[in-house]
């Protein structure tokens, strides 16, 4: 299979170097305006941005047990809590839908209720540090914090509706405890691990502090100013930890998942990227699709934008992070803010393949409802956003 795709890769590769006409001035300014978007990732967002991002979810993924989150999705977990975890797990146990969908079937067929087990489905795709970090960089704050809360609502909202509709039938389910492996035995208190964790998040957050806008005052100047210091000071603080509170195989097991991150999502994340700048081009340099096709459909913050922005990105399908420089593209040509929201809130989350795999773990009938809450609070939050928070 894997030498099927190559070879389909291959060909696809040829075929486009054979056929598209790259002697016509929009196809070469399309051709430019994507390596231009390609070269503004790299000098903007990879160094600052990514590359902290990724070694935080290498560390959450070999140092926060899989077991501590799993064990509170049994039928007898309190529900409150069952729920608080669920919403946020995401940020823990997977990265895309492809990472969530083994877990979920796994909890789903051992006994968790369909209410916690839907909400950590929604949340495991939608809330990951590197999605929402690489979109408050790059679609900007208000997008990026709006699409964490919006999330994390989203997954507890839809847990408790779907718990809700198919009571009986969850009532009737055979109901029991579930299978988790073991909790690794570490020789680290809660504390270390977290202020091990949050003094990445930190490096993160100056390494990628913005300039302020000319004519600033205040706090923010002067935090840009110093922002590389303060960031070396964190990274000889991290060292320090390293050294004291982690063994040799817990580091190079740290970055064999960070590099494991990496080599998934960069391929992906560049390619996407040449897609969008070819298709989209930059904001402020048009490419191949014309600008007024884009905002017939999802310009301004009217109910049909959102709601066909939400249905589009439902049923699409996006590689890891890829819905960022392609969410990107579609602003710049004129997409409104309250689409752009609808659409990160469903699209990460549910795909076609990503329906068909949920339809036979659950049903057809369970799936079709999950995925119609999704699509309808997606649209109401983009116009609930698109009017007040613009």
């Amino acid at each position: 299979m894997q030498e099927f795709k190559k070879v389909l890769t291959i060909a696809g590769v040829f075929l486009a170097c054979y056929f598209i006409p790259w002697d016509h001035p929009i196809i070469r300014q399309s051709g430019l305006e994507a390596f231009m978007m390609l070269q503004e990732y790299a000098r903007e967002h990879v160094l600052t941005c990514l590359i902290p991002a990724f070694f935080i979810a290498g560390a959450i993924a070999v140092f926060v047990s899989q077991a501590s989150v799993l064990k509170y999705f049994g039928a007898q977990a309190n529900k409150i809590l069952s729920y608080s975890v669920a919403s946020v797990s995401g940020t823990i146990l997977a990265v895309c839908s492809c990472t969530v969908l083994p877990l979920f079937a796994g909890i789903y067929s051992r006994g968790a209720g369909i209410g916690p087990a839907t909400a950590f489905l929604y949340s495991g795709p939608a809330i990951n540090v590197l999605a929402i970090t690489l979109t408050a960089k790059i679609l900007g704050w208000k997008l990026g914090l709006a699409r964490a809360v919006g999330a994390v609502l989203f997954s507890v909202i839809t847990g408790l509706l779907m718990a809700l509709i198919f009571r009986k039938d969850d009532a009737a389910r055979t109901t029991g405890k579930i299978y988790v492996p073991d909790e690794d035995a570490k020789g680290r208190t809660l504390l270390q691990d977290t202020l091990y964790i949050l003094t990445m998040v930190l490096i993160l957050v100056f390494a990628a502090f913005a300039k302020p806008a000319p004519g600033s005052t205040g706090i923010w100047p002067a935090v840009f100013a110093a922002k590389w210091y303060i960031t070396i000071t964190l990274l000889v603080l991290l060292s320090v930890m390293l050294k004291a509170w982690f063994t040799m195989d817990e580091c190079k097991g740290w970055v064999d998942s960070t590099w494991g991150f990496m080599k998934q999502i960069f391929p992906l994340l560049f390619g996407g990227v040449l897609v969008a700048g070819f298709l989209l081009g930059r904001p402020g340099h048009p490419a191949l699709i014309p600008e007024q096709y884009v905002q017939a459909l999802l310009g301004g913050n009217s109910i049909w934008a959102n709601l066909f922005a939400a249905v589009a990105g439902a049923f699409m399908y996006f590689a890891t992070l890829t819905e960022v420089p392609i969410l990107q593209g579609l602003i710049g040509s004129g997409m409104g803010q309250g689409p752009a929201l609808a659409l990160l809130l469903a699209g990460p989350a549910l795909s076609l393949p990503n329906m068909l795999v949920i339809g036979g773990v659950m049903g057809a009938k369970k799936t079709f409802v999950f995925c119609s809450i999704i699509i309808v609070m997606s649209t109401l939050c983009g116009i609930i956003y698109g009017t007040f928070f613009v």
